[in-house]
């Protein structure tokens, strides 16, 4: 799919024959909401994707939908591991090489687990950062497993 618009992020899905639509912004997003609103999605169907981190440096990636917060504690259990926290703004982008509000979990370094909430599983299409601020990324939820291999379970917070 060929456009004005091309990050690396659509150059795989290109490579890998995977179908997905643009969903472009008028300004850069600022926040998870404001992407929505600019793409003209729910944030429920936006995977946001959190970099965490246990006190022995194990990393893990948690997709949650846009509208929730990961509860780090289910993603402990998850791993068997100690205390896990947001790693620093920094940090995302050198574990990543994106920054914040930009990244995906088919960026991957292979090396770091992947969760995504089970919340997802009613949706056939879901939106990924395009790895850029100026556009987002609809693609099918079974795409998006195939190129990832998530584990899929609870992540969120519950509300109280």
């Amino acid at each position: 799919m060929m456009s004005k618009f091309q990050t690396p992020m659509m150059d795989l899905l290109d490579k890998e024959q995977i179908p997905y639509r643009i969903l472009p912004h008028k300004t850069p997003a600022i926040s998870v909401q404001d992407a929505a609103e600019q793409r003209g999605v729910s944030p429920s169907q936006m995977v946001k994707t959190i970099v965490l981190r246990d006190m022995g440096g194990q990393l893990a990636l948690a997709c949650v939908p846009g509208d929730q917060q990961v509860d780090p504690k289910k993603v402990r259990q998850l791993l068997n591991c100690r205390r896990m926290t947001c790693v620093t703004a920094s940090d995302v982008k050198v574990i990543t090489g994106f920054d914040i509000g930009t990244i995906n979990p088919i960026i991957n370094t292979a090396s770091i687990p992947i969760f995504l909430d089970s919340h997802f599983q009613k949706y056939q299409l879901v939106n990924i950062s395009s790895g850029d601020r100026m556009a987002g990324l609809e693609i099918a939820l079974a795409d998006l497993c195939y190129l990832c291999q998530p584990t899929l379970a609870s992540l969120c917070r519950e509300l109280d």
